[in-house]
Protein backbone atom coordinates (compact mmCIF):
# COMPACT_ATOMS: atom_id res chain seq x y z
CA UNK A 1 0.00 0.00 0.00
CA UNK A 2 1.55 3.30 -1.08
CA UNK A 3 1.94 6.01 1.54
CA UNK A 4 2.09 9.65 0.53
CA UNK A 5 4.23 11.93 2.70
CA UNK A 6 2.50 15.02 4.10
CA UNK A 7 4.57 18.18 3.77
CA UNK A 8 4.21 20.35 6.83
CA UNK A 9 4.30 23.48 4.70
CA UNK A 10 1.19 22.30 2.86
CA UNK A 11 -0.76 21.92 6.05
CA UNK A 12 -0.32 25.36 7.53
CA UNK A 13 -3.51 27.02 8.63
CA UNK A 14 -4.60 30.52 7.85
CA UNK A 15 -7.77 32.43 8.44
CA UNK A 16 -9.56 33.93 5.43
CA UNK A 17 -7.46 36.64 3.92
CA UNK A 18 -4.20 34.88 4.70
CA UNK A 19 -3.88 35.62 8.45
CA UNK A 20 -2.90 32.44 10.33
CA UNK A 21 -5.38 31.04 12.83
CA UNK A 22 -3.56 29.09 15.54
CA UNK A 23 -4.80 26.24 17.77
CA UNK A 24 -7.72 25.27 15.53
CA UNK A 25 -10.38 23.10 17.19
CA UNK A 26 -13.68 21.99 15.65
CA UNK A 27 -16.52 20.65 17.81
CA UNK A 28 -18.21 17.68 16.09
CA UNK A 29 -20.73 16.91 18.83
CA UNK A 30 -19.29 13.51 19.76
CA UNK A 31 -15.99 15.23 20.53
CA UNK A 32 -13.52 17.73 19.11
CA UNK A 33 -11.05 17.61 16.24
CA UNK A 34 -7.79 19.30 17.19
CA UNK A 35 -5.78 20.20 14.10
CA UNK A 36 -2.22 19.57 15.25
CA UNK A 37 -0.63 21.44 12.34
CA UNK A 38 -2.07 24.69 13.73
CA UNK A 39 -0.52 24.26 17.20
CA UNK A 40 2.94 25.80 17.58
CA UNK A 41 3.80 23.90 20.76
CA UNK A 42 3.17 20.19 21.55
CA UNK A 43 2.54 21.13 25.17
CA UNK A 44 -0.40 23.33 24.15
CA UNK A 45 -1.89 20.52 22.06
CA UNK A 46 -1.48 18.04 24.92
CA UNK A 47 -3.17 20.44 27.32
CA UNK A 48 -6.06 20.88 24.88
CA UNK A 49 -6.49 17.09 24.68
CA UNK A 50 -6.54 16.91 28.46
CA UNK A 51 -9.56 19.24 28.42
CA UNK A 52 -11.70 16.52 26.81
CA UNK A 53 -15.26 16.58 28.16
CA UNK A 54 -16.96 13.63 29.88
CA UNK A 55 -18.33 10.94 27.56
CA UNK A 56 -16.66 12.62 24.58
CA UNK A 57 -13.89 11.50 22.25
CA UNK A 58 -11.40 14.15 21.12
CA UNK A 59 -8.90 13.45 18.34
CA UNK A 60 -5.69 15.31 17.55
CA UNK A 61 -5.26 14.88 13.80
CA UNK A 62 -2.34 15.55 11.42
CA UNK A 63 0.23 14.87 14.13
CA UNK A 64 3.61 14.68 12.35
CA UNK A 65 5.69 13.94 15.47
CA UNK A 66 3.49 11.77 17.70
CA UNK A 67 6.38 10.73 19.96
CA UNK A 68 6.92 14.35 20.96
CA UNK A 69 3.21 14.86 21.71
CA UNK A 70 2.92 11.61 23.69
CA UNK A 71 5.91 12.64 25.79
CA UNK A 72 3.92 15.61 27.11
CA UNK A 73 1.45 13.31 28.92
CA UNK A 74 2.52 9.67 28.47
CA UNK A 75 0.05 8.30 31.02
CA UNK A 76 -2.92 10.14 29.51
CA UNK A 77 -2.43 10.04 25.72
CA UNK A 78 -2.06 7.20 23.23
CA UNK A 79 -1.38 6.75 19.53
CA UNK A 80 -4.61 5.91 17.72
CA UNK A 81 -4.29 2.69 15.64
CA UNK A 82 -5.88 4.22 12.57
CA UNK A 83 -4.75 5.21 9.09
CA UNK A 84 -5.41 8.49 7.29
CA UNK A 85 -6.51 8.21 3.66
CA UNK A 86 -6.73 11.04 1.13
CA UNK A 87 -8.79 11.52 -2.03
CA UNK A 88 -7.57 14.26 -4.44
CA UNK A 89 -10.91 15.70 -5.49
CA UNK A 90 -9.79 16.44 -9.03
CA UNK A 91 -9.37 12.67 -9.41
CA UNK A 92 -12.89 11.79 -8.21
CA UNK A 93 -14.24 9.43 -10.87
CA UNK A 94 -17.95 9.52 -11.74
CA UNK A 95 -20.07 6.72 -10.34
CA UNK A 96 -21.01 3.85 -12.64
CA UNK A 97 -23.85 2.65 -10.42
CA UNK A 98 -26.53 4.89 -11.92
CA UNK A 99 -29.50 6.44 -10.13
CA UNK A 100 -30.08 5.24 -6.58
CA UNK A 101 -33.34 4.25 -4.89
CA UNK A 102 -32.50 6.65 -2.08
CA UNK A 103 -31.63 10.33 -1.69
CA UNK A 104 -28.59 11.92 -0.10
CA UNK A 105 -29.15 15.37 1.37
CA UNK A 106 -28.57 17.55 4.43
CA UNK A 107 -29.93 16.41 7.77
CA UNK A 108 -33.32 18.06 8.28
CA UNK A 109 -35.71 16.97 11.02
CA UNK A 110 -35.61 15.95 14.68
CA UNK A 111 -36.77 12.47 13.65
CA UNK A 112 -33.78 12.17 11.32
CA UNK A 113 -31.45 13.30 14.09
CA UNK A 114 -32.81 10.53 16.33
CA UNK A 115 -32.42 8.02 13.49
CA UNK A 116 -28.77 9.04 12.95
CA UNK A 117 -28.02 8.61 16.65
CA UNK A 118 -29.72 5.22 16.59
CA UNK A 119 -27.48 4.13 13.70
CA UNK A 120 -24.39 5.46 15.47
CA UNK A 121 -25.34 3.63 18.68
CA UNK A 122 -25.89 0.38 16.76
CA UNK A 123 -22.34 0.78 15.41
CA UNK A 124 -20.92 1.48 18.91
CA UNK A 125 -20.22 5.09 17.98
CA UNK A 126 -20.69 8.10 20.24
CA UNK A 127 -23.90 10.05 19.70
CA UNK A 128 -24.01 13.83 19.60
CA UNK A 129 -26.74 15.76 21.45
CA UNK A 130 -29.79 16.63 19.37
CA UNK A 131 -29.28 20.38 19.90
CA UNK A 132 -25.80 20.11 18.40
CA UNK A 133 -27.23 18.76 15.14
CA UNK A 134 -29.88 21.49 15.18
CA UNK A 135 -27.26 24.21 15.61
CA UNK A 136 -25.08 22.70 12.89
CA UNK A 137 -27.93 22.19 10.41
CA UNK A 138 -26.87 25.13 8.21
CA UNK A 139 -23.19 25.16 9.19
CA UNK A 140 -20.49 25.68 6.57
CA UNK A 141 -17.92 24.04 8.84
CA UNK A 142 -19.55 20.78 10.01
CA UNK A 143 -21.81 19.19 7.40
CA UNK A 144 -24.17 16.31 8.12
CA UNK A 145 -25.52 14.31 5.17
CA UNK A 146 -28.05 11.49 5.37
CA UNK A 147 -29.19 8.82 2.93
CA UNK A 148 -32.99 8.57 3.03
CA UNK A 149 -35.44 6.16 1.40
CA UNK A 150 -38.01 8.49 -0.22
CA UNK A 151 -40.77 5.88 0.06
CA UNK A 152 -40.44 4.89 3.71
CA UNK A 153 -38.54 8.03 4.86
CA UNK A 154 -36.12 5.72 6.70
CA UNK A 155 -32.62 7.04 7.30
CA UNK A 156 -30.25 4.46 5.80
CA UNK A 157 -26.94 6.04 6.73
CA UNK A 158 -25.13 9.23 7.64
CA UNK A 159 -21.79 10.96 7.23
CA UNK A 160 -20.16 14.06 8.69
CA UNK A 161 -17.81 16.35 6.78
CA UNK A 162 -15.54 19.13 8.03
CA UNK A 163 -14.49 21.99 5.73
CA UNK A 164 -10.98 22.96 6.83
CA UNK A 165 -11.10 26.26 4.97
CA UNK A 166 -14.36 27.35 6.58
CA UNK A 167 -13.13 26.06 9.96
CA UNK A 168 -9.73 27.70 10.21
CA UNK A 169 -8.76 29.03 6.79
CA UNK A 170 -6.57 26.09 5.74
CA UNK A 171 -4.30 27.21 2.90
CA UNK A 172 -4.08 23.69 1.45
CA UNK A 173 -7.84 23.83 0.66
CA UNK A 174 -8.48 20.59 2.56
CA UNK A 175 -11.56 18.87 3.95
CA UNK A 176 -12.24 15.65 5.83
CA UNK A 177 -14.87 12.95 6.31
CA UNK A 178 -15.92 11.60 9.72
CA UNK A 179 -18.52 9.25 11.21
CA UNK A 180 -19.58 7.33 8.12
CA UNK A 181 -22.20 4.79 9.26
CA UNK A 182 -24.81 2.70 7.46
CA UNK A 183 -27.81 1.14 9.19
CA UNK A 184 -26.96 -2.56 9.68
CA UNK A 185 -30.51 -3.36 8.49
CA UNK A 186 -30.36 -1.26 5.29
CA UNK A 187 -31.35 -3.33 2.25
CA UNK A 188 -30.23 -0.82 -0.36
CA UNK A 189 -26.82 -1.46 -1.93
CA UNK A 190 -24.15 1.22 -2.14
CA UNK A 191 -25.32 3.47 0.72
CA UNK A 192 -21.84 3.99 2.18
CA UNK A 193 -20.20 4.56 -1.19
CA UNK A 194 -22.86 7.07 -2.23
CA UNK A 195 -22.53 9.05 1.02
CA UNK A 196 -18.75 9.28 0.51
CA UNK A 197 -19.22 10.39 -3.11
CA UNK A 198 -21.84 13.03 -2.32
CA UNK A 199 -19.69 14.56 0.41
CA UNK A 200 -16.67 14.58 -1.90
CA UNK A 201 -18.73 16.22 -4.65
CA UNK A 202 -19.94 18.88 -2.20
CA UNK A 203 -16.38 19.75 -1.20
CA UNK A 204 -15.24 19.69 -4.83
CA UNK A 205 -17.96 22.20 -5.70
CA UNK A 206 -16.55 24.43 -2.94
CA UNK A 207 -13.13 24.30 -4.58
CA UNK A 208 -11.50 22.05 -2.02
CA UNK A 209 -8.41 20.17 -3.17
CA UNK A 210 -8.78 16.93 -1.23
CA UNK A 211 -10.87 15.04 1.30
CA UNK A 212 -9.22 13.00 4.06
CA UNK A 213 -10.65 10.32 6.33
CA UNK A 214 -9.45 8.21 9.24
CA UNK A 215 -10.13 4.46 9.38
CA UNK A 216 -9.08 1.73 11.81
CA UNK A 217 -6.07 -0.18 10.53
CA UNK A 218 -7.90 -3.55 10.56
CA UNK A 219 -11.14 -2.40 8.90
CA UNK A 220 -10.38 -4.19 5.65
CA UNK A 221 -13.91 -3.83 4.27
CA UNK A 222 -13.90 -0.02 4.60
CA UNK A 223 -10.32 0.30 3.36
CA UNK A 224 -11.24 -1.72 0.28
CA UNK A 225 -14.12 0.67 -0.47
CA UNK A 226 -11.96 3.77 0.00
CA UNK A 227 -9.18 2.45 -2.21
CA UNK A 228 -11.73 1.59 -4.90
CA UNK A 229 -12.88 5.22 -4.80
CA UNK A 230 -9.32 6.49 -5.25
CA UNK A 231 -8.20 7.17 -1.67
CA UNK A 232 -4.53 6.55 -0.80
CA UNK A 233 -2.65 6.41 2.51
CA UNK A 234 -0.97 9.54 3.81
CA UNK A 235 1.76 9.42 6.45
CA UNK A 236 0.31 11.28 9.39
CA UNK A 237 -0.93 10.23 12.81
CA UNK A 238 -3.77 10.75 15.26
CA UNK A 239 -3.53 10.93 19.05
CA UNK A 240 -6.32 10.52 21.61
CA UNK A 241 -6.74 10.85 25.34
CA UNK A 242 -7.14 7.62 27.28
CA UNK A 243 -10.71 7.15 28.49
CA UNK A 244 -13.18 4.34 29.11
CA UNK A 245 -14.77 4.77 25.67
CA UNK A 246 -11.60 3.95 23.75
CA UNK A 247 -10.01 1.67 26.37
CA UNK A 248 -9.90 -1.35 24.05
CA UNK A 249 -7.63 0.60 21.67
CA UNK A 250 -4.82 0.96 24.19
CA UNK A 251 -5.26 -2.14 26.40
CA UNK A 252 -6.59 -4.62 23.83
CA UNK A 253 -9.40 -7.12 24.24
CA UNK A 254 -7.82 -10.20 25.82
CA UNK A 255 -9.75 -13.44 25.77
CA UNK A 256 -12.54 -12.47 23.35
CA UNK A 257 -11.01 -14.04 20.25
CA UNK A 258 -13.56 -16.27 18.56
CA UNK A 259 -16.58 -15.06 20.53
CA UNK A 260 -19.66 -14.34 18.41
CA UNK A 261 -21.39 -10.93 18.68
CA UNK A 262 -24.05 -12.27 21.07
CA UNK A 263 -21.52 -13.49 23.63
CA UNK A 264 -19.09 -10.61 23.14
CA UNK A 265 -21.78 -7.99 23.88
CA UNK A 266 -22.37 -9.50 27.33
CA UNK A 267 -18.67 -10.07 28.03
CA UNK A 268 -17.91 -6.43 27.18
CA UNK A 269 -20.64 -5.18 29.54
CA UNK A 270 -19.42 -7.45 32.34
CA UNK A 271 -15.85 -6.21 31.97
CA UNK A 272 -17.03 -2.59 32.00
CA UNK A 273 -18.41 -3.30 35.48
CA UNK A 274 -15.30 -5.03 36.76
CA UNK A 275 -16.91 -8.48 36.66
CA UNK A 276 -14.49 -11.33 36.08
CA UNK A 277 -14.78 -13.12 32.73
CA UNK A 278 -13.49 -16.56 31.87
CA UNK A 279 -14.15 -17.61 28.28
CA UNK A 280 -14.79 -21.36 28.54
CA UNK A 281 -15.50 -22.18 24.87
CA UNK A 282 -15.35 -19.22 22.49
CA UNK A 283 -16.65 -21.15 19.49
CA UNK A 284 -19.73 -22.29 21.40
CA UNK A 285 -20.28 -18.90 23.09
CA UNK A 286 -19.70 -20.23 26.63
CA UNK A 287 -18.23 -17.99 29.34
CA UNK A 288 -18.26 -17.74 33.13
CA UNK A 289 -18.90 -14.47 34.98
CA UNK A 290 -17.70 -14.02 38.56
CA UNK A 291 -18.37 -11.15 40.96
CA UNK A 292 -18.48 -10.87 44.74
CA UNK A 293 -18.33 -14.61 45.37
CA UNK A 294 -21.07 -15.38 42.83
CA UNK A 295 -20.17 -17.30 39.67
CA UNK A 296 -22.54 -18.00 36.77
CA UNK A 297 -21.92 -19.98 33.58
CA UNK A 298 -23.55 -18.58 30.44
CA UNK A 299 -23.96 -19.47 26.82
CA UNK A 300 -24.67 -16.09 25.24
CA UNK A 301 -27.94 -14.95 26.87
CA UNK A 302 -28.69 -18.39 28.33
CA UNK A 303 -27.49 -18.71 31.92
CA UNK A 304 -27.70 -21.13 34.80
CA UNK A 305 -30.67 -19.13 36.06
CA UNK A 306 -32.80 -20.68 33.27
CA UNK A 307 -33.97 -24.10 34.42
CA UNK A 308 -33.89 -27.27 32.37
CA UNK A 309 -37.70 -27.40 32.56
CA UNK A 310 -38.03 -23.91 31.06
CA UNK A 311 -35.59 -24.87 28.31
CA UNK A 312 -37.54 -28.01 27.46
CA UNK A 313 -40.78 -26.02 27.23
CA UNK A 314 -39.19 -23.59 24.77
CA UNK A 315 -37.51 -26.41 22.87
CA UNK A 316 -40.79 -28.06 21.82
CA UNK A 317 -43.02 -25.67 19.89
CA UNK A 318 -46.18 -27.70 20.57
CA UNK A 319 -45.50 -27.73 24.32
CA UNK A 320 -44.68 -24.00 24.27
CA UNK A 321 -47.98 -23.23 22.58
CA UNK A 322 -50.02 -25.28 25.08
CA UNK A 323 -48.19 -23.70 28.02
CA UNK A 324 -48.79 -20.10 27.02
CA UNK A 325 -52.35 -20.75 25.84
CA UNK A 326 -53.25 -22.00 29.33
CA UNK A 327 -51.95 -18.66 30.65
CA UNK A 328 -54.43 -16.76 28.46
CA UNK A 329 -52.03 -15.84 25.64
CA UNK A 330 -53.58 -15.78 22.15
CA UNK A 331 -52.05 -18.50 19.95
CA UNK A 332 -52.88 -19.70 16.41
CA UNK A 333 -54.43 -23.10 15.72
CA UNK A 334 -51.91 -25.94 15.39
CA UNK A 335 -51.74 -29.68 14.69
CA UNK A 336 -48.94 -32.18 14.47
CA UNK A 337 -48.19 -33.57 11.01
CA UNK A 338 -48.95 -37.26 10.50
CA UNK A 339 -52.62 -37.79 9.64
CA UNK A 340 -53.20 -36.90 5.93
CA UNK A 341 -56.96 -36.44 6.39
CA UNK A 342 -56.52 -34.15 9.39
CA UNK A 343 -53.86 -32.24 7.50
CA UNK A 344 -56.13 -31.71 4.50
CA UNK A 345 -59.03 -30.60 6.73
CA UNK A 346 -56.71 -28.18 8.59
CA UNK A 347 -55.55 -26.66 5.29
CA UNK A 348 -59.12 -26.29 4.01
CA UNK A 349 -60.12 -24.61 7.28
CA UNK A 350 -57.33 -22.02 7.32
CA UNK A 351 -56.42 -21.55 3.65
CA UNK A 352 -52.71 -20.95 4.33
CA UNK A 353 -50.42 -22.60 6.86
CA UNK A 354 -46.91 -22.62 8.29
CA UNK A 355 -44.85 -25.81 8.57
CA UNK A 356 -42.05 -25.95 11.14
CA UNK A 357 -39.97 -28.57 12.95
CA UNK A 358 -41.29 -29.16 16.48
CA UNK A 359 -37.73 -28.52 17.68
CA UNK A 360 -35.22 -26.19 16.10
CA UNK A 361 -33.92 -22.65 15.97
CA UNK A 362 -32.72 -19.87 13.67
CA UNK A 363 -35.60 -20.42 11.23
CA UNK A 364 -34.26 -23.71 9.94
CA UNK A 365 -36.80 -25.91 8.18
CA UNK A 366 -39.67 -23.40 8.42
CA UNK A 367 -41.93 -22.81 5.40
CA UNK A 368 -44.55 -20.05 5.41
CA UNK A 369 -47.64 -19.28 3.33
CA UNK A 370 -48.33 -22.82 2.03
CA UNK A 371 -51.70 -23.09 0.27
CA UNK A 372 -51.76 -26.51 -1.41
CA UNK A 373 -51.48 -29.99 0.00
CA UNK A 374 -48.52 -30.67 -2.29
CA UNK A 375 -46.64 -27.66 -0.90
CA UNK A 376 -47.43 -28.71 2.67
CA UNK A 377 -46.26 -32.29 2.15
CA UNK A 378 -43.03 -31.11 0.52
CA UNK A 379 -42.43 -28.69 3.40
CA UNK A 380 -43.05 -31.45 5.95
CA UNK A 381 -40.46 -33.62 4.23
CA UNK A 382 -37.95 -30.76 4.39
CA UNK A 383 -38.77 -29.98 8.05
CA UNK A 384 -38.21 -33.63 9.00
CA UNK A 385 -34.56 -33.25 8.05
CA UNK A 386 -34.28 -31.05 11.16
CA UNK A 387 -36.68 -32.88 13.49
CA UNK A 388 -38.72 -36.09 13.17
CA UNK A 389 -41.77 -34.28 14.63
CA UNK A 390 -43.33 -31.50 12.55
CA UNK A 391 -46.13 -29.08 13.42
CA UNK A 392 -48.50 -27.37 11.00
CA UNK A 393 -49.83 -24.03 12.16
CA UNK A 394 -52.51 -21.60 11.05
CA UNK A 395 -50.83 -18.77 9.17
CA UNK A 396 -51.41 -15.37 10.74
CA UNK A 397 -50.81 -12.35 8.51
CA UNK A 398 -48.98 -9.34 9.90
CA UNK A 399 -45.63 -8.16 11.13
CA UNK A 400 -43.15 -10.38 12.96
CA UNK A 401 -42.44 -8.84 16.39
CA UNK A 402 -39.70 -9.99 18.77
CA UNK A 403 -39.92 -8.83 22.39
CA UNK A 404 -37.02 -9.30 24.81
CA UNK A 405 -38.18 -9.91 28.37
CA UNK A 406 -35.55 -9.98 31.12
CA UNK A 407 -36.50 -10.47 34.78
CA UNK A 408 -40.17 -10.32 33.66
CA UNK A 409 -39.79 -6.80 32.29
CA UNK A 410 -39.73 -5.67 28.67
CA UNK A 411 -36.27 -4.46 27.62
CA UNK A 412 -36.53 -4.27 23.83
CA UNK A 413 -39.00 -4.79 21.00
CA UNK A 414 -38.31 -4.97 17.28
CA UNK A 415 -40.12 -5.91 14.11
CA UNK A 416 -38.35 -8.41 11.89
CA UNK A 417 -38.71 -8.23 8.13
CA UNK A 418 -38.13 -11.08 5.69
CA UNK A 419 -35.14 -10.98 3.38
CA UNK A 420 -35.76 -8.86 0.29
CA UNK A 421 -33.71 -7.46 -2.54
CA UNK A 422 -34.00 -4.30 -4.61
CA UNK A 423 -33.64 -4.57 -8.38
CA UNK A 424 -31.13 -2.47 -10.32
CA UNK A 425 -32.43 -3.29 -13.80
CA UNK A 426 -29.25 -5.22 -14.65
CA UNK A 427 -28.65 -8.03 -12.16
CA UNK A 428 -30.48 -11.35 -11.90
CA UNK A 429 -32.27 -12.28 -8.71
CA UNK A 430 -29.54 -14.80 -7.98
CA UNK A 431 -26.87 -12.09 -8.18
CA UNK A 432 -28.97 -9.68 -6.09
CA UNK A 433 -29.50 -12.34 -3.41
CA UNK A 434 -25.79 -13.16 -3.32
CA UNK A 435 -24.89 -9.45 -3.01
CA UNK A 436 -27.49 -8.89 -0.27
CA UNK A 437 -26.16 -11.93 1.59
CA UNK A 438 -22.66 -10.48 1.52
CA UNK A 439 -23.92 -7.16 2.92
CA UNK A 440 -25.98 -8.87 5.65
CA UNK A 441 -23.05 -11.09 6.58
CA UNK A 442 -20.69 -8.10 6.82
CA UNK A 443 -23.21 -6.11 8.90
CA UNK A 444 -23.79 -8.99 11.36
CA UNK A 445 -20.30 -10.51 11.57
CA UNK A 446 -21.44 -13.56 9.62
CA UNK A 447 -24.69 -14.14 11.53
CA UNK A 448 -27.12 -13.33 8.70
CA UNK A 449 -27.31 -14.56 5.11
CA UNK A 450 -30.01 -15.62 2.65
CA UNK A 451 -29.91 -19.39 2.05
CA UNK A 452 -29.92 -20.46 -1.59
CA UNK A 453 -32.29 -23.36 -0.95
CA UNK A 454 -35.66 -24.73 -2.05
CA UNK A 455 -37.57 -22.35 0.26
CA UNK A 456 -35.90 -19.29 -1.29
CA UNK A 457 -36.67 -20.61 -4.80
CA UNK A 458 -40.29 -21.24 -3.75
CA UNK A 459 -40.66 -17.69 -2.41
CA UNK A 460 -39.09 -16.23 -5.54
CA UNK A 461 -41.51 -18.32 -7.64
CA UNK A 462 -44.47 -17.16 -5.53
CA UNK A 463 -43.44 -13.57 -6.33
CA UNK A 464 -43.67 -14.40 -10.05
CA UNK A 465 -39.96 -14.72 -10.77
CA UNK A 466 -37.24 -17.23 -11.50
CA UNK A 467 -33.75 -16.96 -10.09
CA UNK A 468 -32.30 -15.89 -13.47
CA UNK A 469 -34.90 -13.12 -14.01
CA UNK A 470 -33.86 -9.45 -13.82
CA UNK A 471 -36.22 -7.31 -11.68
CA UNK A 472 -36.87 -3.75 -12.76
CA UNK A 473 -34.83 -0.94 -11.23
CA UNK A 474 -35.98 -0.07 -7.67
CA UNK A 475 -38.40 -3.02 -7.59
CA UNK A 476 -38.47 -4.87 -4.25
CA UNK A 477 -38.73 -8.68 -4.26
CA UNK A 478 -39.31 -10.62 -1.04
CA UNK A 479 -37.17 -13.77 -1.26
CA UNK A 480 -37.99 -15.40 2.11
CA UNK A 481 -41.25 -15.57 4.02
CA UNK A 482 -39.76 -16.02 7.48
CA UNK A 483 -38.25 -12.92 9.05
CA UNK A 484 -35.50 -14.73 10.95
CA UNK A 485 -32.20 -12.85 11.13
CA UNK A 486 -30.22 -16.00 10.32
CA UNK A 487 -32.01 -16.39 6.98
CA UNK A 488 -31.27 -12.84 5.88
CA UNK A 489 -34.05 -10.98 7.66
CA UNK A 490 -33.60 -7.51 9.11
CA UNK A 491 -34.60 -6.16 12.52
CA UNK A 492 -36.02 -2.71 13.32
CA UNK A 493 -36.43 -1.28 16.83
CA UNK A 494 -39.97 -0.36 17.96
CA UNK A 495 -39.46 -0.35 21.73
CA UNK A 496 -40.74 3.21 22.12
CA UNK A 497 -44.07 2.51 20.37
CA UNK A 498 -44.97 -1.06 21.35
CA UNK A 499 -48.53 -1.38 22.68
CA UNK A 500 -48.97 -2.09 26.44
CA UNK A 501 -51.15 -5.14 25.68
CA UNK A 502 -48.28 -6.70 23.72
CA UNK A 503 -45.93 -6.03 26.62
CA UNK A 504 -48.39 -7.59 29.04
CA UNK A 505 -48.76 -10.68 26.83
CA UNK A 506 -44.98 -11.09 26.49
CA UNK A 507 -44.53 -10.94 30.27
CA UNK A 508 -47.35 -13.53 30.59
CA UNK A 509 -45.37 -15.83 28.30
CA UNK A 510 -42.23 -15.42 30.42
CA UNK A 511 -44.12 -16.10 33.65
CA UNK A 512 -45.98 -19.10 32.19
CA UNK A 513 -42.68 -20.69 31.20
CA UNK A 514 -41.00 -19.29 34.34
CA UNK A 515 -37.96 -18.16 32.39
CA UNK A 516 -35.83 -15.13 33.38
CA UNK A 517 -34.57 -14.26 29.88
CA UNK A 518 -36.66 -14.94 26.78
CA UNK A 519 -37.33 -13.71 23.27
CA UNK A 520 -41.07 -13.79 22.60
CA UNK A 521 -42.27 -13.82 18.99
CA UNK A 522 -45.70 -12.46 18.05
CA UNK A 523 -47.41 -11.79 14.75
CA UNK A 524 -49.05 -8.37 15.02
CA UNK A 525 -51.08 -6.06 12.81
CA UNK A 526 -48.90 -3.22 14.13
CA UNK A 527 -46.44 -2.99 17.04
CA UNK A 528 -48.41 0.00 18.27
CA UNK A 529 -51.72 -1.90 18.22
CA UNK A 530 -53.17 -4.43 20.69
CA UNK A 531 -53.78 -7.41 18.37
CA UNK A 532 -51.32 -10.30 18.33
CA UNK A 533 -50.86 -14.05 17.97
CA UNK A 534 -48.12 -15.97 19.79
CA UNK A 535 -45.61 -17.75 17.54
CA UNK A 536 -42.80 -19.07 19.76
CA UNK A 537 -40.41 -18.39 22.63
CA UNK A 538 -36.62 -18.44 22.38
CA UNK A 539 -34.65 -19.28 25.51
CA UNK A 540 -31.40 -17.87 24.08
CA UNK A 541 -32.36 -14.65 22.25
CA UNK A 542 -29.64 -12.69 20.46
CA UNK A 543 -29.31 -9.57 22.59
CA UNK A 544 -26.87 -7.95 20.16
CA UNK A 545 -29.66 -7.75 17.57
CA UNK A 546 -31.46 -5.14 19.68
CA UNK A 547 -28.76 -2.54 20.13
CA UNK A 548 -28.87 0.25 21.14
CA UNK A 549 -31.50 -0.94 23.65
CA UNK A 550 -29.78 -1.89 26.97
CA UNK A 551 -30.25 -5.66 26.66
CA UNK A 552 -26.75 -6.62 27.85
CA UNK A 553 -26.98 -4.15 30.74
CA UNK A 554 -30.27 -5.61 31.96
CA UNK A 555 -28.93 -9.17 31.52
CA UNK A 556 -25.92 -8.43 33.72
CA UNK A 557 -28.22 -6.62 36.19
CA UNK A 558 -30.21 -9.88 36.46
CA UNK A 559 -27.12 -12.00 37.08
CA UNK A 560 -25.38 -9.57 39.45
CA UNK A 561 -27.89 -7.16 41.02
CA UNK A 562 -25.21 -5.56 43.20
CA UNK A 563 -22.87 -4.72 40.32
CA UNK A 564 -22.71 -1.02 39.49
CA UNK A 565 -22.31 0.16 35.87
CA UNK A 566 -19.31 2.43 35.27
CA UNK A 567 -19.10 5.67 33.32
CA UNK A 568 -18.34 3.55 30.27
CA UNK A 569 -22.07 2.93 29.83
CA UNK A 570 -22.86 4.09 26.30
CA UNK A 571 -24.69 7.38 25.76
CA UNK A 572 -28.44 7.17 25.28
CA UNK A 573 -28.81 3.59 26.55
CA UNK A 574 -29.90 4.37 30.09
Amino acid sequence: MAVERLESSGLSAAAPGGAPQPDAIVDCGWGRLLFAQTFAEPAALAEALRDEGPDRRDIAVYVDDPHVLLAQAPLELFLDPSHMFRLPLDQLAPSRRGQRAFQVRRLESAAEIDAVNRIYASRHMICAPRDFYERARDSDVVIHLVAVDPRSHEVLGAVTGVDHVAAFGAQDQGSSLWCLAVDPQARHPGVGETLVRRLAELFKERGRAFMDLSVMHDNDLAIGLYEKLGFARVATFSVKRRNSINERLFVGEPGVEGLNPYAKLIVDEARRRGIGVDVVDAEGGFFRLTHGGRSILCRESLSELTTGVAMSICDDKAVTRRTVERAGVVAPDQIEAGDPDALNAFLLKHGAVVVKPARGEQGRGISVGLKTLEEVEAAITQAKTFCDRVVVEQMVEGQDLRLIVIDFKLVAAATRRPAQVVGDGRSTLLKLIEAQSRRRSAATEGESAIPLDAETERCVGAAGYRMDDVPAEHETVVVRKTANLHTGGTIHDVTSVVHPRLVEAAVKVARAIDIPVVGVDFMVTSPSGPDYAFIEANERPGLANHEPQPTAERFVDLLFPLSVPTAARRIGLG
